[in-house]
């Protein structure tokens, strides 16, 4: 089979290309290396493979049961975890198994509001985990704009939850599981710790792990722990059978072994010293992203950042996340628009962006560069109508960029 559509490799060409010309800092994207590439694009992609190792409803998955178990031994180590599952495509697919294995239709859950920073899978009502179950929410201070550890526990008191949920999808502080333990106990509730975007923080320290005090946690492996886009779920012994039958054969069928042998390759690594010299060089660069960005007019919300991203809202220069969005990708520095707590616009338009540091780091980007950084966004937002001054700053970006490769081939 000699067949290949030059159309489609060329445009994947293109998006290698763009992956190497612009500055990426959407907070849940990351550089994997070229071993996890191997890993993924490997013939571990023919193999069919329901079930689970040494219990398989196929043939000749010696190998991939191999595999498999490699994955999960890692992964124990990793987060000192009871029981895993490397298995879910997504980490909305672990968190469906997740609320599949505690719960009940009509169940009561209570998560992170989605304008507060929480997920879609946190109980957001055009979401499975809004449709399925009674979802409520809790969010930030207005006034902090940090989590309100008493008034979660006054609106679970009121609830009443089965299940609580925390984590998020854009909140830069450090989440305190402890008193997530705490709330989850005053009500009789089961929680559940999605850590997607923390995941190398917390393999690494950096990050109070959610391992002691959750039930179930969640993650996926695409973010901080720059692995394959896919999930994973780790818990107590004691929910083992239940969150792996909730999984397969309850949502899912054959698992992507090629997916999990690229995870398994994630894992070795994350287990390696220099990831953790990696994650703390993430941490400091968010720092400094968020000072400069500060400095140059922007505010920054909640005031700081403890972990990979910053949430900046951008009305005080009189824009919206959208046209900075756009206006940025047309100098090569990709970010997404973002709501900021209690926003006043609209979902697809908001009053601010979220910008990480997770991949750049991983491109060798340290605090100087991402000063620079902070200056090139400063200087394109406020000349967002300068034709001449943007063409300007799109060539100071490429050299910075070029200077950085991306060469996992």
């Amino acid at each position: 089979m000699s067949m290949r559509d030059e159309r489609l490799f060329k445009i994947i060409d293109k998006e290698y290309q763009r992956q190497n010309d612009n500055i990426e800092l959407i907070a849940s994207e990351n550089y994997v290396s070229k071993a996890v590439l191997e890993a993924a694009g490997s013939i571990l992609t023919n193999k069919y493979a329901e079930g689970y190792p040494n219990a398989r409803y196929y043939g000749g998955c010696v190998y991939v049961d191999e595999v498999e178990e490699l994955a999960r031994t890692y992964l124990k180590e990793l987060f000192k975890a009871e029981h895993v599952n490397v298995q879910p495509h997504s980490g909305s697919q672990a968190n469906m198994a997740v609320y599949n294995a505690l719960l009940k239709p009509g169940d009561r859950i209570l998560g992170m509001d989605l304008k507060s920073g929480g997920h879609l899978t946190h109980g957001y009502k055009l979401n499975f985990s809004g449709a399925i179950y009674e979802a409520y929410t809790y969010g930030v201070s207005a006034e902090s704009e940090s989590l309100d550890y008493e008034e979660i526990l006054r609106i679970a008191k009121e609830v009443k939850p089965k299940l609580i949920v925390a984590g998020a999808s854009a909140y830069a502080l450090e989440i305190d599981f402890r008193e997530f333990r705490k709330i989850a106990d005053e009500v009789d509730a089961y929680l559940m710790v999605d850590m997607a975007h923390i995941a190398g923080l917390v393999a690494t320290g950096y990050h109070m792990s959610p391992l002691p005090y959750a039930d179930v946690v969640t993650s996926t492996t695409h973010k901080t722990l720059r692995g394959p886009r896919g999930g994973i779920i780790l818990c107590r012994e004691k929910y083992a059978k239940a969150i792996d039958k909730a999984l397969f054969p309850g949502i899912q069928g054959g698992p992507l072994e090629h997916i999990i042998a690229a995870k398994a390759e994630c894992f070795f690594e994350a287990l390696d010293p220099s990831f953790k010299e990696y994650i703390g060089h993430v941490v400091k660069n968010a720092k400094v992203l968020a000072r400069e960005l500060e400095n140059g007019g922007v505010r920054i919300v909640s005031g700081r950042t403890d972990n990979h991203l910053v949430l900046v809202d951008v009305s005080p220069l009189g824009l919206t996340g959208k046209e900075v969005e756009s206006v940025l990708d047309r100098v090569h520095i990709t970010v997404n628009k973002n709501a900021i707590p209690y926003d006043p616009l609209k979902a697809n338009i908001t009053s601010g962006i979220r910008v990480g540091t997770a991949a750049m780091t991983t491109r060798g980007f340290r605090e100087e560069e991402f000063s620079k950084v902070a200056k090139l966004i400063l200087a394109t937002l406020k000349n967002i109508h300068d034709e001449a001054k943007l063409s300007e700053i799109a060539d100071e970006v490429l050299t910075l960029t070029h200077a950085f490769p991306y060469k996992p081939f």
